[in-house]
């Protein structure tokens, strides 16, 4: 027989309370995150106070383009992870630069994931010129956020 079950059963007992109570402690050391929530589509009530606009020509019927310099920020998008939102900077129609407000930040693996996220969708959105972007992989709900606050930006910019 073996030696824990034959001279020493209060051994096995304190061994199987130690290992309930290391594991009671590791899952109330887990950070819970915020659940995902569905984004709602663009309205002017979801803007954020900072949107600022250059004077710039209202596009006649017909024309998709506009001249002059404007600054329009996107809607925050609730992901799983945190808020994102972006600044987009169009310049006759075309944009020139864009800019994460806000994206997630809370932890060192966040920051890490939109250390190279961020960057590189901002790329595909300047070669693209549109919301019509690659997803970064690794960073799919970052990449999801970025794109529909970028494509709400664009759509109050009327493009």
């Amino acid at each position: 027989m073996h030696a824990l079950k034959k001279h020493r059963p209060l051994r096995r007992v304190t061994l199987a309370a130690a290992t309930t109570v290391t594991g009671f402690v590791l899952l109330l050391s887990l950070k819970p995150h915020t659940p995902p929530t569905v984004a709602q589509a663009s309205s002017s009530a979801g803007r954020s106070p900072s949107q600022s606009q250059a004077p710039s020509r209202t596009p006649s019927p017909g024309s998709t383009k506009t001249t002059g310099t404007k600054t329009v920020t996107g809607d925050t998008i609730q992901t799983r992870w945190g808020p994102v939102q972006v600044r987009v900077t169009l310049k006759n129609g075309k944009i020139t630069d864009v800019t994460a407000v806000s994206y997630p930040t809370d932890n060192p693996r966040d920051q890490e994931i939109n250390s190279y996220a961020i960057p590189q969708l901002r790329r595909e959105a300047l070669a693209a010129q549109s919301a019509q972007i690659d997803s970064v992989s690794g960073a799919s709900y970052t990449s999801d956020g970025y794109k529909q606050s970028l494509q709400s930006a664009l759509d109050s910019a009327g493009l």
